[in-house]
């Protein structure tokens, strides 16, 4: 079942009617959009299938260029004026259901004037409308697929683009994502190498390994390691070693190495 009727008059603005129905059938896809030279199969009855569409539409776009009230029937009196018109009955069909009717004044169409319309018709002049112009095409075209995927959810849910764009968005997220996670690794791999500070930790974690300690150093649980430290001047070095559990103090002296060898 189409949710959009394009309703257009040979004569008027053909090439207009169908560049719209072309790109709604590529962003709603073409089951949605009914445009009868594309959608009644060779070997259908023209007039049941226009019936039945209109009939069961959601929408319906009324493409309205400047001979719209001007084409002549076979008869030689404007197409509008005889009840028969298959342009007049698709509008008044819809009318009559109380659907959605959206005109589009293509070109250099001004706002229906009412003198022309016939009584059947006369409320299309009261509904707002959507401007066509074949030199803001894109721009004409994306502002009215939003219109009618915005007023017809079920329409909407199908919009290609809208998908499209959402897709972009989490594509872009998931980079970022990947980017900030590969930000962190990096910090905390740099971690573990502080001149100065706490040295690289692997294996057990549950000592201390301090580089290069100036003072005192407070811990929890576990062992505390401290490399070498030597300090002294002239007449000695000291050695420190040890653990949490005890402190191995070592001084060697010069003068009483010196003593020793002279006994």
């Amino acid at each position: 079942m189409p949710d959009v009727f394009v309703n257009y008059r040979t004569g008027d603005e053909e090439s207009a009617a169908t560049m719209i129905a072309r790109e709604l059938a590529r962003r709603f896809g073409d089951e949605r959009i009914f445009f009868a030279s594309n959608s009644i199969e060779p070997g259908h009855r023209f007039p049941v299938e226009l019936v039945r569409a209109v009939e069961e539409c959601e929408a319906l776009l009324a493409v309205i260029g400047p001979r719209w009230a001007e084409v002549e029937g076979a008869d030689g009196r404007p197409a509008l004026e005889a009840e028969q018109d298959w342009t007049r009955r698709e509008i008044q069909t819809a009318l009559d259901r109380g659907i959605l009717v959206i005109p589009v004044l293509v070109g250099k169409a001004t706002r229906i004037d009412r003198s022309v319309l016939p009584k059947d018709l006369l409320e299309l002049a009261d509904y707002q409308y959507r401007r066509f112009d074949h030199r803001n095409a894109e721009s004409d075209l994306t502002t009215l697929g939003d219109t009618l995927a915005r007023l017809l959810p079920e329409l909407g849910a199908r919009d290609r683009d809208a998908r499209a764009v959402r897709e972009r968005a989490e594509a872009k997220s998931r980079e970022k994502s990947a980017r900030d996670t590969g930000r962190t690794r990096m910090r905390t791999r740099d971690v573990g190498d502080v001149r100065g500070g706490i040295g690289n930790l692997n294996g057990d974690l549950s000592g201390t390994f301090v580089n290069e300690p100036q003072g005192p150093v407070n811990t929890g649980r576990g062992h505390q390691y401290n490399a070498p430290h030597f300090e002294g001047d002239n007449t000695g070095v000291q050695f420190t070693a040890g653990d949490n559990s005890g402190t191995v103090h070592q001084r060697f002296e010069r003068e009483r190495r010196h003593s020793d060898d002279e006994r």
